[in-house]
């Protein structure tokens, strides 16, 4: 599994601006879609909200993409 930390300059970033962010969709209107038919896991818990707020030391694994973002502030 590839394994990316990626720094973040604000207190939390959500869900949708992380898979953006991490190239994991090519547009922000993708996000809702992408949760919905992906698993994906936030610390280890399944999360489809795109609004989830994700903060500093949170652990994404993207299961489709074999992809773990540590966010990093």
């Amino acid at each position: 599994m590839l394994e990316k930390i990626i720094t973040i300059s604000t207190d939390f970033i959500t869900l949708g601006q992380l898979l953006k962010l991490a190239n994991v969709i090519s547009s922000g209107a993708e996000a809702k879609y992408y949760l919905a038919s992906n698993e994906v896991l936030v610390n280890d818990i399944y999360e489809n909200r795109r609004g989830k707020k994700l903060y500093s030391g949170d652990k994404v694994t993207f299961v489709k993409n074999n992809l773990t973002i540590t966010l990093k502030k």
